[in-house]
């Protein structure tokens, strides 16, 4: 099982997602995500054997009540790119309110994910979702532009659960199912 931990998008916020991605769409290179399916990654776990799923569910479930975070509401926003301008394998956008609980809660998975033998995130948290990723530099100087020139609302959503979330790859792309959800308190 593919496997990571994520906040997913309500369905109301898949049409700005598609608005945004169109901004983007003369920028040679882009592979964009499906805006039904965006969602923030709080920890990517990878290829994981099916006889963890209990013990991932029960370490999840208490780093849930380990972050202390009751459900909030987060506006998403902005837009960035990984690991940086000159070069781009990611753009995103990010949150304009909600990042601080986002952050509690990633930490609160890490610490418990990293204890049962998961790699640690070899980068800061910064909390986002996928727009794209750049396959070659084709539109490299239209996304730089489109990043630094617009500042774009995508919309709110009420945070009141963490998912574990598996991920089928398919010819068409990733598939993704949730496994269990996990309220926030």
């Amino acid at each position: 099982m593919r496997l990571f931990v994520s906040v997913d998008l309500p369905d109301e916020l898949a049409e700005p997602v598609a608005d945004l991605q169109a901004e983007f769409a003369d920028a040679g290179g882009l592979n964009f995500t499906d805006p039904e399916q965006a969602h923030l990654t709080l920890k990517f776990l990878g290829d994981v054997d099916e006889s963890r799923l209990s013990d991932i569910e029960d370490e999840l479930e208490a780093a849930v009540e380990d972050a202390g975070v009751d459900p909030f509401e987060a506006r998403f926003g902005g837009l960035g790119v990984f690991p940086s301008l000159e070069y781009i394998s990611v753009v995103w956008f990010g949150t304009e309110t909600g990042g601080e609980e986002l952050t509690r809660l990633h930490e609160a998975i890490e610490e418990r994910t990293t204890a049962m033998g998961f790699d640690p995130e070899e980068h800061d948290f910064t909390p986002h979702v996928t727009l794209a990723r750049m396959e070659h530099a084709g539109g490299k100087d239209l996304v730089q532009e489109l990043v630094q020139e617009r500042d774009p609302t995508i919309g709110e959503m009420r945070v009141d659960e963490v998912r574990l979330t598996e991920s089928t790859l398919t010819s068409d792309g990733p598939v993704y199912s949730t496994v269990e959800s996990f309220p926030l308190e």
